[in-house]
């Protein structure tokens, strides 16, 4: 039996309404208890002493793209899993944008074999939407399912197949698993750089219009209400997207959605550097978009927060603003972004932060986690809120070295993450460790 009772750490799970200071006992891979008497604690039971930390339910990532098989210059299921654990992601939703794309059984089984053998993050597959990620016809979407795919997306291509997409949502009804879309028209965002605004018309950039984001939700949204189907759209970088959302939830359309933290806090102007390492997508937009994104994170219009996480390798990056790729390693530094630029303000609290993060994500995705009820897998992480650290990006574990949140001083970390009662990552002082 293994046994370990995290104790005198501030214990948050917003699914139980549990804020406070207190022990979590864990045995073999299960939540035993919170709160245990001392009696029920096995005498050879490993401590952690989480004074002054949080101690929570492991983050879940709503899509982060890992790049194996095909693209293992940027990224690898071995080292995109062990990242995520760095960053206090205990599970990761695997985006479909391989070589090859992951529209075959065969395909959700490899990357769950690499994952388990990895023995970082819990990986979960989305699978593609469409066969070949093409939007023309749609894939197999049973067989994806019965081989373990939790979601279906073409993600980060958007779907510019509007029936294709309505037959998704009506399809994936019988199995009750939503369908992901990162909305955007591509005829109005081809060839787009940077947000469409001031900034792009100064820097004589071309832009990525904000419409092309809201007319995507607009259709996804309607799509889903005349379907009934479980549909998530994001990351949103818009206050168009927001107030559209606001509007549909109202009228009770069961449709969910995400944000980036570097969406919430870094906005156009940091483009004015010509640094690729802005150029992410959705892009970094004016400053009003960033304050409304973090409103609608604040009262629940956004349902949760994903990393963004889309690699790319140095020597791409390294092209001028307008040939570099869109892309960011964001595993490593979205929960200490959130800290810093939406706790430490005051915009959101501790149990609202860990139910964007985690409880909702869970819930969205369908997948186990994202709360520490006792009998439930101990996916758990203990942060440190108060450790102030500058972003180093070669410092990663990522493969990927670009990061918009490069260079910024930046409060919390990571200090243990267990996976099912198993700890797979900790840290000691300064330096970072794979148990």
């Amino acid at each position: 039996m293994n046994a370990i009772l995290i104790h005198d750490g501030r214990i948050v799970d917003p699914n139980q309404n549990v804020d406070r200071v207190g022990r979590l006992l864990v045995i073999d891979d299960r939540i035993a208890a919170i709160d245990p008497s001392d009696g029920d604690i096995p005498t050879d039971c490993q401590h952690i002493n989480a004074s002054g930390h949080i101690v929570a339910p492991g983050l879940i990532d709503l899509g982060a793209e890992l790049r194996e098989p095909g693209h293992e210059e940027d990224e690898t299921i071995q080292s995109g899993s062990h990242a995520a654990l760095a960053g206090g992601f205990t599970s990761v939703l695997c985006c479909s944008s391989t070589n090859p794309v992951i529209d075959s059984p065969g395909a959700v089984e490899f990357v769950r074999q690499k994952a388990a053998v990895s023995r970082g993050a819990r990986v979960h597959v989305i699978g593609c939407l469409s066969k070949g990620r093409r939007g023309e016809q749609m894939a197999e979407l049973g067989l994806l399912a019965q081989a373990g795919a939790v979601a279906f997306s073409d993600t980060p291509r958007a779907q510019r197949n509007d029936a294709l997409m309505k037959r998704a949502l009506e399809y994936c009804r019988m199995f009750d698993l939503p369908v992901f879309d990162r909305p955007e028209v591509p005829g109005l965002a081809e060839g787009g750089v940077m947000h469409d605004g001031q900034v792009s018309l100064v820097l004589g950039l071309r832009g990525l219009p904000t419409e092309s984001e809201d007319l995507a939700v607009a259709r996804d949204v309607r799509l889903a209400e005349a379907t009934s189907g479980r549909l998530h759209v994001g990351p949103l970088s818009t206050m168009g997207a927001v107030d559209l959302l606001r509007r549909v939830k109202k009228r009770g359309v069961k449709v969910t959605a995400s944000v980036c933290p570097h969406n919430l806090c870094s906005s156009d102007v940091q483009l004015r550097s010509y640094h690729a390492k802005y150029k992410v997508r959705p892009p970094l937009r004016s400053p009003r978009h960033v304050e409304v994104l973090c409103q609608a994170v604040a009262d629940g219009t956004i349902d949760a927060i994903q990393s963004g996480h889309m690699p790319r390798s140095r020597e791409k990056k390294m092209n001028d603003l307008d040939q570099a790729p869109f892309g960011l390693s964001s595993l490593e530094t979205a929960l200490a972004t959130v800290i810093t630029h939406l706790i430490l303000p005051g915009i959101i609290d501790w149990p609202t932060a860990i139910d964007r993060l985690s409880a909702a994500p869970a819930r969205i995705a369908g997948v186990p986690g994202g709360d520490l009820a006792v009998g439930s897998k101990a996916d758990v992480i203990v942060i440190d809120p108060n450790h102030n650290w500058v972003v180093d990006p070669t410092q990663f574990i990522s493969k990927c070295v670009s990061s918009p949140m490069d260079d910024q001083k930046l409060t919390g970390v990571v200090s243990h993450a267990m996976v099912s009662g198993e700890m797979r990552y900790h840290r000691n002082a300064d330096v970072q460790h794979l148990a």
